[in-house]
């Protein structure tokens, strides 16, 4: 008999206590009252197993538990709350808070809570409380936003590499120093800022720009990514930006080749784009952007340190560390 989708009454109940009486099995009893066989064993499981279960104890418990609203976890701990208030301050997502916990304090059982127990926190929050809390998600919105305007037409840059020669370990992620890289520009293209992504790693480095003109921005990051072991500058993959038209001179600069994106074809920087949405947190379109560069390094230093599902939840800063000390950064 299929199972029947229903909470189990004082009479199922009564029939289950009177099984375990008869020393019956978990299925001889659910066939007795028409359920699941796995609905009879979580229920006996979940109050006390065959030689604690009483009838009346368990709907009492049932009865509690199904009682609304319930009190959640964060408004229940304090201390949690803190915590995970701490970290949502420092931009982290939910997600990341939850699987980081065990990690960061593996000997305090009571310091973990679900990614899910936190969204429904936060969205359960007054939005003046949340307003005067600081507490918000990092999108700030609740859903995404469609593209809009037209797609603008890629310039003409002489010597250009597509995507498609870059050599075969660029695609995946297990050989390290492949790049990507892009500029995060401020209000009114006054202002702008680059953004180089290790692949392997996920880590940032933001480079300060006096300007936005090629000279400038291929100088600036030839000069701060040449200092690099080798082994962690293979290829650098661009946009089809106006900024990288001395590409050539980077690539001698820097001993790094560099690819281009086909136009209007962000995905295949995805690991750049999406950091790039993260820096807008620091610097929101129609601001600004400083060019000093501890300001600078201090903001990439906190994306770094951010908890990455892709990594397992280890931080970008983690896994570059490692790249740097091990056999595979050294050789040349």
């Amino acid at each position: 008999m299929g199972a029947v989708r229903q909470m189990l009454t004082m009479q199922d109940r009564e029939e289950i206590s009177r099984g375990i009486a008869e020393n019956l099995t978990g299925k001889e009893i659910a066939a007795r009252i028409g359920r699941c066989p796995s609905v009879i064993s979580r229920e006996i499981s979940r109050h006390g197993g065959r030689r604690r279960y009483r009838a009346t104890r368990a709907e009492q418990a049932a009865g509690r538990a199904r009682r609304r609203p319930k009190p959640r976890r964060l408004d229940a701990d304090p201390v949690l709350r803190l915590i995970v208030t701490g970290l949502l301050e420092r931009g982290w997502s939910p997600e990341a808070i939850a699987y980081r916990l065990p990690i960061d304090h593996p000997c305090r059982q009571a310091v973990r809570v679900s990614h899910e127990a936190v969204y429904s926190w936060i969205y359960a929050l007054p939005v003046g409380v949340m307003r005067a809390e600081g507490i918000a998600l990092r999108s700030g919105r609740t859903r995404r936003r469609p593209a809009r305007g037209r797609v603008p037409r890629a310039p003409r840059i002489t010597g250009m590499r597509f995507i498609d020669e870059r050599p075969a370990d660029a695609a995946g992620r297990a050989v390290p120093g492949h790049w990507e890289g892009d500029l995060v520009v401020g209000r009114n293209c006054a202002s702008a800022v680059s953004t180089l992504v290790e692949r392997t790693s996920r880590y940032l480095i933001l480079v300060p720009l006096a300007s936005r003109d090629s000279a400038t921005v291929t100088a600036s990051v030839a000069e701060r990514i040449k200092g690099l072991p080798a082994a962690l500058r293979r290829t650098l993959t661009w946009d089809c930006g106006a900024e990288m038209a001395r590409h050539a001179a980077l690539s001698v600069a820097a001993d790094i080749e560099v690819y281009f994106a086909h136009p209007h074809s962000p995905w295949e920087r995805g690991t750049n784009e999406n950091t790039n949405r993260w820096l807008r947190e620091y610097f929101p379109k129609g601001t600004t952007i400083t060019s000093d560069p501890g300001y600078l390094q201090a903001v990439a230093d906190e994306l770094n340190d951010r908890p990455r599902r892709i990594l397992g939840w280890r931080k970008p800063n983690e896994v570059f560390a490692e790249l740097l000390t091990s056999g595979i950064a050294s050789t040349s």
